[in-house]
């Protein structure tokens, strides 16, 4: 079948835990009828628990695990598979998932195979939407559909709506991993944000071995709307409402200032609130008592900073804020030792800032003999816009520094490093005397760089991703920028190409690739980046494929991306990108086992695994990009660069 890969795919995908918001998003749901009722808001997190599955294309729709010896197996029938998600149980939502998407969608069959589940069910962490986004998830990656995590959140909705089951919207907020979102429901719209996250938070999340009906929940509090018939009815609403939107904007500004504890009071306040205005209206389900017992265990106060139940709420599971993660493992010891529980972990760390920075620069320059026999690449001369005649690798450390870059690598050949110490060296009293005061100035500058820079070196020429790996020490885990060696960049607006990377990087916490429009028939020579866009003024993307020098033909039929106003466009490397530890991983799990491509170590190879796996942004650069590695390219550099804007 046209569009479809016969690789088998690695698929994880987390429960998820509704930190605030619970019912929410049904409740905004009934605005299409109501206007007067307040969209619905909540905060949920992936967790660190999930199901692990291999997927590849089939001729039938397949489940089987590791886990149990049954398994399901049906024809791509629409109607088959919707009768089999209309009689419930595990696998009625991946079958709910797979007519959906063959109704919808051109898709042949699919086998998907459990390894592992770490997530329990039917607990309030929704194993449930996590299975029905990864059956969407496997649909959308093994036949190519291009849909973004909003659209595979919206078919697990469609699927698990095929079931008994009549989930709730914020489920399927799992699909974004673990990090907290926030999230509105507003009718049949739904707004995503990722949050940034000042301070950890450790969480601990407990089973309570006990039972509830979420279907008799549901159903009962269902019955307050759309329209409030008496003062219990008003009370759902104003609880799911404008309560609700006042305690998810409090906390979403606890999480990103880091008011911890005030973050655990406002857990009390959202759980008391909920059992005086929400309960009243299923009494028989929300009283449970098994959920309040261990609330009010006095045992437990000195370990949190709050605490309250989870998804539908009832004696399913009951979600703790910490004190610290000693304090977490008190409490957890507590919980399994004294109480009889289960209980697991979620950990929200902010994320590391990008302080570090690459930049390979080994190499003899051959295209640009030999010219490079008397002079290193990244040391011929550009006309900056400030008069001075600076070395290109002045300009790129100038670009690093202005965006708050701390510690610099320079990956370079065995026998380079004294032509860089030579550079970084004092010069001469002699010859400083004879500069202006402007120049002596920067001549302070570059000395000052020394203290900043590292060497690393490339022995052998195994290709650009080999370059890049061997700076995995220097960044040591943390997220490091990187820079072309025989690029230089120029910004648009009122701040650096870098900065626009790393701004990108701080808001959706993933690695991230810079991206610029080129024109179809150039894509032959570039990286080719393909995604949908995350905002409004298209600037940044989810990025669904990334392909290594493609043909016009693949591009074409592949990765086109919309533009403003329907228009067809291209994007390739702008020559930026962050990298994190999970790139550096692959590159060097490719290194070990020989995985070349062209004959070479690719970056873009470990960067579209890492895509795969767990997500990378495209950031549409506000600048220019100016190439130094060809004869021609770098005399159109020296004639543009500091004159375009």
């Amino acid at each position: 079948m046209p569009g479809r890969t016969n690789e088998t795919i690695d698929l994880f995908v987390p429960g998820r835990l509704c930190l605030f918001g619970e019912h929410s998003d049904w409740a905004g749901l009934h605005r299409m009828i109501n206007s007067g009722i307040v969209p619905g808001q909540a905060i949920v997190s992936g967790i660190e628990q999930g199901i692990y599955a291999t997927v590849s294309a089939a001729d039938q729709f397949i489940i089987e695990s590791d886990l149990t010896e049954d398994s399901f197996v049906c024809d791509m029938d629409t109607a088959l598979l919707r009768k089999k998600a209309n009689e419930g149980g595990y696998y009625s939502y991946v079958a709910g998932v797979a007519s959906y998407m063959n109704e919808y969608y051109s898709v042949g069959g699919l086998r998907i195979h459990i390894t592992k589940q770490t997530l329990p069910v039917k607990s309030g962490l929704s194993s449930s939407a996590a299975i029905c986004v990864l059956a969407a998830r496997a649909f959308n990656q093994v036949y190519k559909l291009r849909i973004s995590i909003v659209g595979e959140m919206q078919i697990a909705f469609y699927g698990e709506q095929r079931t008994p089951s009549r989930c709730g919207r914020l489920d399927q907020a799992c699909a974004y991993g673990v990090k907290p979102v926030h999230m509105v429901f507003d009718g049949n719209e739904i707004e995503t944000r990722p949050l940034k996250i000042a301070k950890p938070l450790y969480w601990a999340i407990a089973d309570l071995k006990a039972s509830k009906d979420t279907v008799k929940i549901l159903s009962d509090l269902n019955k307050c709307y759309p329209f409030a018939e008496d003062d219990r009815e008003r009370s759902v609403h104003e609880a799911l409402g404008e309560d609700n939107a006042e305690i998810v904007e409090k906390a979403m500004a606890c999480i990103e200032n880091g008011d911890v504890e005030e973050l655990g009071h406002l857990m009390t306040v959202a759980q008391q609130n909920f059992d005086r205005k929400v309960a009243p209206a299923c009494p028989e389900e929300l009283n449970s008592p098994v959920l309040h017992s261990v609330l009010n265990d006095p045992h437990i106060q000195p370990w949190i900073y709050g605490c309250k139940g989870v998804g539908s709420q009832g004696d399913g599971t009951v979600q703790f804020l910490a004190r610290d993660e000693e304090s977490r493992e008190k409490l957890i010891r507590y919980l399994e030792e004294e109480r009889g529980m289960e209980a697991f972990t979620l950990t929200l760390k902010p994320q590391q800032k990008v302080r570090k920075a690459v930049i390979p620069v080994a190499g003899f320059g051959t295209r640009l003999y030999p010219a490079t026999k008397a002079i290193k690449k990244d040391f011929l001369p550009v006309l900056d816009r400030d008069g001075m005649f600076k070395p290109v690798i002045m300009v790129l450390l100038e670009e690093l520094i202005a965006s708050g870059i701390q510690e610099i690598c320079l990956v370079i050949g065995e026998d380079e490093k004294p032509v860089y110490d030579a550079f970084f060296a004092r010069m001469s009293e002699e010859n400083y005397e004879k500069l202006p005061e402007e120049k002596r100035k920067y001549e302070d500058f570059i000395v000052g760089l020394k203290s900043k820079i590292h060497y690393v070196y490339q022995r052998e020429r195994k290709g650009f991703g080999h370059a890049v790996y061997q700076s995995c020490e220097f960044a040591d885990g943390e997220p490091v920028l990187l820079l072309l060696g025989d690029t230089i960049y120029e910004s648009a607006i009122g701040k650096t190409c870098s900065q626009q990377m790393i701004d990108t990087y701080e808001e959706y916490g993933q690695p991230v690739i810079s991206m610029h429009e080129i024109p179809l028939e150039e894509v032959v020579h570039y990286g080719i980046m393909r995604g949908e866009w995350a905002d409004d003024k298209e600037r940044y993307a989810v990025l669904e494929e990334i392909a290594e020098k493609p043909t016009e033909e693949y591009a074409k039929d592949h990765l086109k991306m919309i533009y403003k106003q329907k228009q067809e466009k291209y994007y390739a490397v702008f020559g930026q990108y962050i990298l994190t530890k999970e790139v550096y991983d692959v590159l060097e799990k490719n290194i070990r086992e020989g995985n070349y491509s062209r004959g070479e170590i690719q970056l873009t190879d470990a960067l579209e695994e890492v895509r795969k796996n767990s997500g990378m942004m495209g950031c549409r650069i506000q600048g220019q990009s100016y190439d130094v590695g060809l004869p021609e390219m770098y005399i159109d550099t020296i004639s543009r660069f500091g004159k375009d804007f």
